[in-house]
């Protein structure tokens, strides 16, 4: 599993082997079992995740008392609350495991001495916050640009893997519309 993320590393970073098995003790493994949240609403966010396997997901609960899922987080995808774990905050969010799911963690505290020790994943990270803002972007312009339809269109035509990975009722969580108008849109799209 490390070897996962060894290679994302190498994408932005120069590493040698001993350098990566010392960057490696500053986090912790974790299994989650699905649906099983691995921050909720109202707790000190704490920790930064790296899905090594799985399939994670970040939802508020809206003033109607419903799931909006915000991001999804799948292999060699990072996740969390950014505002609350730069802070060092109670975060507004939850994140849950959306399948079984592998993660390595890192706390603050870890990541800033991490970084301090290894020069290389302060670039590292840069690319990956850099990625992470550039899709966030990416994002608003397809919700100002597309009607919701569109949107899922263009979701299914650009990540048609990824769309089949995700179950269809949080799919809608993410578009802002319901399991059943979802439907009527694959509908559409199937004939």
């Amino acid at each position: 599993m490390s070897e996962i993320f060894k290679n994302h590393i190498a994408k932005f970073a120069r590493v040698t082997d001993e350098e990566f098995s010392q960057i490696l003790t500053f986090f912790d493994t974790k299994k989650a079992a699905k649906k099983e949240n691995l921050l909720q609403q109202g707790e000190l966010c704490r920790h930064h995740y790296f899905v090594l396997e799985g399939l994670l997901r970040k939802f508020f609960i809206n003033e109607k008392g419903s799931e909006q899922t915000t991001e999804f987080a799948v292999e060699t995808w990072w996740l969390t609350d950014n505002y609350a774990y730069e802070n060092q905050l109670p975060t507004e969010f939850f994140i849950q495991a959306v399948e079984k799911t592998t993660i390595l963690y890192i706390t603050a505290e870890k990541q800033q001495q991490l970084l301090k020790e290894f020069p290389a994943m302060e670039r590292y990270f840069r690319f990956v916050y850099q990625r992470a803002y550039a899709a966030a972007q990416k994002r608003i312009q397809f919700l100002f640009s597309f009607s919701k339809e569109e949107f899922y269109f263009q979701a299914v035509r650009n990540h048609p893997d990824f769309i089949q990975r995700v179950p269809q009722y949080l799919i809608a969580s993410y578009l802002g519309f319901t399991p059943e108008y979802l439907s009527e849109i694959r509908r559409k799209l199937i004939s």
